[in-house]
């Protein structure tokens, strides 16, 4: 069975700026989509912030299996309770990769824990991307390092947390560093932000970028994950220990604030 992926994209750019639209007629959310689909252990489909629950329903996501999110102009837009839905599922073991400017979304702030904030500068210059861990799967198949010769300047520091992995680290033509690839775990979800991915550059259509996505779907694909496993805790009272115990001290979940035993 192949890897269910759910190209989760803004959309708004695509629609505003002749730029974006004409390098991805069809949406970078569909340009990506087509890159997995090349793939034929990965089926993608697509979803927008436009649609109704923004294309993320209940019925949506439990039927993904890894879910790539690009967003950028609208962060604010993106209703908390299907922050929240999409949150569970990967504590749940769906797979999450956080694109670009998703650095600043919701769901990768509700995850991270922090402010997710960094330098940057929109100068179109040459972005060189070095392998960290060259024997990770996320790796496989590239050249030590690779270069994009237009892209946005995203610089140190990074206001996320300690990362598990660190894949990918990108210098700039300017001179700043940047951690450009890095993974998590949340619950049962894998995660992976990946930088590179500016709207007015054809990023989206080089080689490398593709192999790299399509690698990150396969690795961050659970399948030994359950979704009733959130945490791998059943947040339930232990009635019966194992050993002997003696109890003292107030009980205050079973007969309330002023109870004791």
């Amino acid at each position: 069975m192949s890897i269910r992926a759910l190209v989760w994209g803004e959309n708004v750019h695509e629609q505003k700026n002749k730029v974006v639209a004409e390098l991805y007629p069809n949406g970078m959310h569909s340009c990506i989509a087509e890159s997995l689909n090349s793939d034929a252990q990965i089926t993608a489909t697509t979803a927008t912030l436009q649609e109704p629950e923004h294309g993320l329903t209940e019925s949506r996501l439990a039927e993904t299996d890894v879910l790539l999110w690009w967003g950028h102009a609208a962060h604010g837009d993106v209703e908390d309770a299907i922050v929240e839905r999409v949150a569970e599922r990967v504590w749940g073991g769906m797979g999450l990769i956080v694109l670009h400017s998703g650095h600043f979304a919701k769901i990768f702030k509700r995850l991270m824990g922090t402010p997710c904030n960094l330098t940057w500068r929109e100068a179109g210059e040459r972005e060189r991307l070095w392998l960290t861990s060259r024997n990770h799967p996320i790796a496989a198949g590239l050249p030590d390092h690779f270069e994009l010769e237009n892209e946005e300047m995203y610089g140190e520091p990074f206001g996320i947390p300690e990362p598990l992995e660190t894949v990918f680290v990108s210098w700039f033509q300017g001179g700043e560093v940047f951690r450009s690839g890095v993974t998590y775990k949340r619950g049962a979800g894998n995660v992976f932000y990946f930088r590179p991915g500016h709207e007015t550059y054809p990023t989206y259509y080089d080689e490398n970028v593709r192999t790299v996505l399509r690698n990150a779907v396969k690795w961050a694909h659970n399948p030994a994950a359950r979704i009733a496993d959130v945490n791998a805790a059943p947040n339930v009272p232990v009635s019966e220990a194992l050993e002997p115990i003696e109890e003292r001290g107030p009980r205050l979940h079973h007969d309330g604030e002023e109870g004791y035993r």
